[in-house]
């Protein structure tokens, strides 16, 4: 059976289902692109125009902005990439972020942990703007360098710092850690949640570049300037 880590090269199968696209490990991406353009002009009368691509790229992982890169070559040879299989938490994140399919069946191979040990995993980063309606969950702390717009939503088993503005919905601790924190350079959310506990933000706003930090205290959700609050830490 073919799969993305047996493969050496881009290649192209077809499938009841459409094509599938199968991209090397540790192939630079740069080389990984002119090979998929090759491809296409070597096959390009054997394209159904229109036709649906999956995109099997196994633990390779790729970013939102390389996923872009894939879709727009493909689409300019009437090719539409609708589905992407990975076994990597944030190649999926980045395809689902990019309203894709994603299929992470191949995760299976992978040990199981037991039921009573909690799943933690290594802090998720993003570089993009969280859109309404993309809704990002992650067993760990979800980082994003740009802003959360409202519709948006981060759910979070650690923290979650946004390095812009967060103007959706924000639940840090979903496994009930009452520790964790949310913090943003412009903290102004829909709703604000950590652990069980649920908050608004208040409407007077801090000054801008006067970033914000909610976290847990006496029962409450309370909001502090991030410098006052590392001086009561």
């Amino acid at each position: 059976m073919l799969t993305a880590s047996s493969v050496h090269q881009v290649i192209f199968k077809g499938s009841p289902e459409g094509l599938r696209l199968y991209l090397p490990e540790d192939t630079a991406f740069d080389e990984v692109l002119l090979q998929l353009q090759q491809r296409i002009d070597a096959g390009e009368r054997l394209w159904s125009r229109g036709g649906k691509v999956s995109l099997e790229c196994g633990q390779r992982l790729l970013d939102g902005a390389q996923i872009q890169s894939i879709q727009e070559l493909l689409q300019s040879h009437q090719l539409r990439l609708t589905q992407v299989s990975t076994t990597r938490h944030q190649t999926a994140v980045a395809a689902a972020v990019a309203g894709l399919s994603v299929d992470r069946d191949l995760q299976e191979r992978q040990p199981v942990p037991s039921p009573d040990t909690p799943v933690v995993e290594e802090p998720l980063y993003l570089q993009q703007t969280i859109r309404s309606g993309v809704q990002i969950v992650h067993n760990g702390t979800i980082v994003v360098l740009g802003d959360v717009n409202p519709g948006g939503e981060l759910l979070a088993q650690g923290d979650i710092l946004v390095w812009g503005s967060l103007r959706g919905t924000a639940h840090a601790g979903t496994k009930g850690n009452e520790n964790a924190l949310i913090m943003a350079l412009n903290l102004t959310p829909m709703q604000l949640r950590i652990a069980k506990y649920v908050a608004r933000a208040p409407e007077d706003s801090p000054a801008p570049g006067q970033a914000e930090v909610a976290y847990i205290s006496d029962g409450n959700i309370r909001i502090a300037l991030l410098s006052e609050f590392g001086r009561r830490r």
